[in-house]
Formats: C-alpha cells, structure tokens, sequence
C-alpha cells in the first residue's frame, strides 16, 4: 500500500493505493478529505484512518475471498455492480428506495441462484426491512427463515467475509441474539475495525444487555471513525438514544434531529425524539415531533411501538418503558 497526505486551503487530503507488488497494477484507491479546520486533531486523524482503512480492509478482504479455492469464481464484475447500485438506492433509507433495491437483487439472485455474494446483499437488504418494520408479520417471518437458511450456507462457504460476517451479526442482533451478535459483530471488526454499521449493531446490543455507558462509548466510537456513509444515520440514532435511556435527554437532541435529517422515514426516530423533548420541558415541540412520527407510523400506539424485548434486559425493558411514558405524554396514542 502507498498514502500519500496533502493539505488544501480548506481540507486535509488522504490517498491510499493498494498496489500489486508482482505488476505494479493498482488494485485500488481509496480517497478521504476532513475539514482542516476541525479543532479537535484526534479527530482528524481517526477519520482519516478510517476513511481510507474502511474501503481498503473490504477490498483487501473481497481480494482474499475471490482468490479462496472454495470461491473463485462466485463474484463476478457484475455481482458487485448490482450490489453497489443496490447500496447507492438506499443510500436515503425510504420505503420506496428499499423496494428498489430488494427488486434488483431478487432479479439479480434469479439469474444467478447459486451467487452467495447476491444472496447474502439481498439477505441484508431485507434484515433491514425487518428492522423497519417494512414487512407484514408474516413475511418477517418467512424472510428470517430464508436469511438463517442464506447465511448458514455462505458462512461455510465464506467464514471470513466481512459481507458475511456483517450480515450474520445484523440478522443476530435483529433477532434478538445479542450476546452471539457481540461475538459476530467482534470477529467481522476484526476484518475492519473501522466499520460504523458493525459499531452501531455493538452498541445496540450493549444497549439491550443493559450496558448503557458502554453502548453510548461504542456509538460515540463510530461516529469519531464516521464510516460508512450510508450507515451514518444509525450511530447518530444511537449516541441519541443511550443520552435518553441515561437520562440525559437534552444531551440527545441534537443527535436525534441529525439522524432524522439524514433518514426521516423510521417514524421510530421522530417518536424518540418526543420522548427527548417532553422529558427536557419543551412540550410543544415534542407534541410536533410525535405527530411527525405518527404521519411516518400511521396505527402506533404505546402497545405496538416497542421492537420485541426477548432477551433484554429488565433494566433497559425499564427504561423503555419511561419512554413510551413520555411518548404517551407527547401524544402517543396508548391503544
């Protein structure tokens, strides 16, 4: 690898290249820019190292799998073009947007049935349409049941790939496995410690145990590396979230409406903000936030808002229900 650090009048400057030693060839590039500006240099730095080390540990990764005797051959220049056009739909998380991606993968699977990489994109896509409560009970049900079947399968095929290993501590922790979540989630930050999705899903879990400060500590970690993109909207909700459950409401604020500017169509999110609201005093405004949420959820009520606690536990099933209290308070409808 070769980086190569510069200074503009507004911005660092980071470039790495990973080169092949044999031919020269650059295998990939991988390009990062922080406000020079930013007062805090730990800061800087950690973003840049993150910025570049994020795409090159996938790349590096991706190389290693390819070249695997019991993969090459599964990824194709067009496997990664469908999946990447998948990820750029999604890049706003909508309903719309999700229902794109999921058509362009399901298309792309039925071409080519035994492509792990394509089932394994489209298993994460519909992870996160569970976790959005975008499917009927019904097709939850079945979609978990046909994600354990892909990634049993693509772990013995593939038991290093981030992808795999992303998407396995994505299904676990939407499951409500959270302490085998930790461990998946562990193993595939190994590969790529600067991975903000993968630090988001630590953190949930952590939350879940009842480990507060350690999952605000974790969100707070994947906001310093702020990588991947796409992935942005999570930590935020987070570090929001683990302020509120820690009764530190007026600290959540503005993390809540960064995350909501990023992806207001949770409805989950504009509903933890009330929450936020209404417990720092500033009723109105909580009352303005909850009827946000309850036009992004129509039919939520105090009963159905909370994700299923199996598994938590009591003292973060307390401090939700605190919440719903104060959502109830805000205009949350208790039945």
């Amino acid at each position: 690898m070769r980086g190569e650090l510069q200074r503009s009048e507004q911005s660092w400057i980071l470039r790495e290249r990973m080169i092949r030693t044999a031919t020269g060839e650059v295998q990939s590039v991988a390009t990062v820019s922080v406000d020079s500006d930013m007062p805090d240099t730990q800061l800087q730095q950690a973003r840049l190292a993150a910025g570049v080390g994020h795409p090159l540990a996938r790349r590096l990764n991706e190389i290693l799998e390819a070249g695997s005797s019991a993969t090459r051959g599964a990824s194709t220049g067009g496997t990664k073009v469908v999946i990447e056009q998948a990820l750029a739909s999604i890049h706003q998380t909508t309903r719309e947007r999700f229902g794109m991606a999921q058509t362009m993968l399901k298309k792309a699977l039925a071409d080519e049935p035994d492509n792990v990489d394509i089932a394994v994109a489209l298993a994460s896509l519909q992870l996160r349409g569970i976790q959005m409560v975008w499917f009927s009970p019904d097709e939850a049900t079945a979609v978990e049941a046909q994600t354990s079947a892909t990634l049993e399968r693509a772990l013995r095929v593939k038991p290093n790939s981030i992808a795999v290993l992303e998407t396995s501590c994505r299904f676990l922790s939407a499951t409500n496995h959270f302490v085998e979540s930790l461990v998946t989630c562990a193993r595939m930050l190994s590969f790529d410690p600067w991975n903000g999705g993968a630090l988001y899903l630590v953190g949930l879990g952590q939350l879940n145990l009842g480990r507060f400060e350690d999952a605000l500590a974790t969100f707070q970690q994947a906001d310093r590396f702020d990588t991947p993109s796409v992935s942005r909207w999570t930590w935020l909700l987070g570090i929001g979230w683990a302020y509120v459950v820690l009764d530190r409401s007026e600290d959540a604020l503005p993390w809540l409406q960064r995350s909501i500017a990023i992806t207001p169509a949770t409805g989950r999110s504009n509903m933890l903000l009330a929450a936020a609201l209404q417990k720092s005093g500033r009723i109105d405004e909580a009352k303005a936030a909850m009827q946000a949420g309850l036009k992004l959820r129509p039919g939520t009520t105090a009963l159905n808002i909370s994700p299923p606690t199996r598994n938590s536990s009591p003292v973060f099933v307390a401090a939700t229900q605190g919440i719903i209290r104060a959502m109830v308070e805000a205009g949350l409808p208790e039945r």
